[in-house]
């Protein structure tokens, strides 16, 4: 299965690094590896993703903190999205 990142993912994950950086610039980046590492696993239809909150998604729970926000088709996952599990969604 093939793992699409779109641009809104790679914005919120690069915002999720520069706010912890202003802390802890090696946790930032730990976080980020860590985010996108499990991101890759959804290539294996069988790693574990919930039913999304919106209607035609699912939810990837990458870390406590973190909730990945993406579609799934036959033979493509869409990462839509990684949102701060405080954030209100949707």
């Amino acid at each position: 299965m093939k793992v699409l990142r779109k641009p809104q993912f790679w914005a919120s994950l690069q915002a999720i690094e520069d706010y912890i950086a202003q802390d802890n610039p090696g946790g930032a980046i730990d976080m980020w590896l860590a985010i996108d590492d499990q991101v890759s696993k959804l290539a294996d239809p069988n790693f574990p993703r919930r039913p999304g909150r919106v209607q035609g998604t699912l939810e990837l729970v990458a870390h406590p903190n973190y909730v990945v926000i993406l579609q799934q088709t036959l033979d493509v996952v869409t990462v839509l999205e990684v949102l701060h599990s405080a954030m209100r969604y949707p």
